[in-house]
């Protein structure tokens, strides 16, 4: 009798005290793995290891009562680096998720490892819509923008000011062909015609043939369907070719803020472009931008604030789940709103897709910008629904389970 009140007594004391909140290690470590020294370096970079550092702080430092703790690495735009890091991180460094991840086939290979790992990921520097298509995984999020997002923006803007025949420079590697694809059948779905299209190696300094085949093609707008140095570089050369000059006009498909800044202005003025994020959008976000500023002497593009939300989404999904545990983590991520300086009353869906609005910029004659980093007039705004492909249409597995 006395054994069976003592039974009695513990199974009412398990149903009245709550479950301890349990996080592995004792500490909640994420990885921001992304191109920190090639033609990416300064469209997220170590830019956005620091969005990430400010997201840890700005929550306080620690989730759940344990540290938070934030570590990064350089990939090289290599999936092979990349994948040794994030081995190295799950299997022996204790990295509960790895985020940003710049390069399509380096986000697509780390998303692979992360799922076979039972790990999250979420990648904002990547833009491939296979991340939460054909290829998602329950685990894998992906977040700021992808290649159907610009497509929309930036395509179909152009298509409807008379931009109805195209010429693609597409960087050789999975973002571009996927860049040039949405781009070029949205395009065509607005009545568009695409007149060709020429590949060229990441990184290259030479885009001379390759502007050469585009000026002949006699195309209203030369698509570049690449983005950071490359896109810079092959704008600086387009000028020197007169190719603006002469008529054509140039889409950047992907750039961002930062490229702008770097290419200057004078160089970038009347280019048309898709973001998810401008610094100069309101209140919050200037007093965000304005913060990062002090730290980084630079203002954020879409792939740094973008980051800045991820990590703050991934710590209050933790603590809504009450565990670092992955399915549970995961689940939250899925069911929570996304509602911050970067992502305003947006879901995710199904597929892991962030239904965040996108933003259709055109950067500013030098005459026209007020003061350091006024770069962009507004053109219209995306809502979320309609720039990214509907998680039922999207391939992913997941939506129909």
């Amino acid at each position: 009798m006395k054994l069976l009140a003592l039974a009695s007594m513990a199974l009412m004391t398990a149903t009245v005290i709550p479950a301890m909140a349990q996080v592995s290690d004792e500490k909640v470590k994420i990885g921001i793995l992304n191109d920190q020294s090639g033609v990416y370096a300064d469209f997220g970079g170590k830019w956005s290891y620091e969005a990430a550092l400010m997201a840890v702080e700005d929550y306080g430092g620690t989730v759940l009562d344990k540290t938070v703790e934030v570590i990064t690495a350089d990939h090289q735009n290599k999936p092979d680096i990349a994948s040794n890091i994030a081995r190295q991180w799950y299997d022996t460094e204790q990295v509960d998720a790895i985020m940003e991840l710049t390069t399509s086939s380096v986000a697509l290979a780390v998303q692979g490892i992360s799922k076979e790992k039972k790990k999250i990921n979420m990648v904002t520097g990547a833009a491939t819509t296979e991340l939460t298509g054909a290829q998602c995984s329950p685990y894998g999020f992906h977040w700021a923008y992808d290649t159907h997002a610009l497509a929309v923006g930036t395509g179909g803007a152009l298509v409807e000011q008379g931009g109805d025949t195209w010429f693609f420079l597409t960087a050789d590697y999975a973002f571009g062909y996927s860049l040039e694809e949405q781009t070029g059948n949205f395009a065509k779905s607005k009545g568009g015609e695409i007149l060709g299209a020429v590949r060229h190696p990441l990184a290259t300094t030479d885009f001379s043939s390759f502007l050469l085949q585009a000026q002949a093609s006699g195309a209203n707008v030369i698509g570049l369907a690449n983005a950071g140095l490359d896109t810079a570089n092959a704008i600086k050369q387009a000028a020197e070719f007169g190719i603006v000059a002469g008529g054509q006009r140039l889409a950047a498909l992907l750039f961002t803020l930062a490229e702008v800044h770097g290419l200057g202005l004078e160089a970038a003025q009347g280019l048309t472009l898709t973001e998810g994020f401008y610094w100069d959008r309101d209140d919050e976000s200037r007093e965000f931008s304005r913060r990062y500023y002090e730290r980084t002497n630079r203002m954020p593009n879409m792939i740094q604030a973008g980051t800045y939300s991820a990590v703050t989404q991934y710590l209050k999904a933790i603590d809504k789940a009450g565990t670092d545990e992955t399915e549970a983590v995961a689940k939250e991520l899925h069911e929570m709103p996304v509602n911050d300086l970067f992502a305003r009353d947006a879901t995710v869906g199904a597929n892991g897709r962030l239904l965040n609005d996108m933003y259709l910029m055109e950067v500013k004659a030098p005459a026209d910008s007020e003061e350091p980093w006024d770069y962009y007039n507004v053109l219209a705004t995306i809502p979320g629904e309609e720039a990214y492909i509907k998680p039922s249409e999207s391939g992913c597995s997941l939506v129909s389970q």
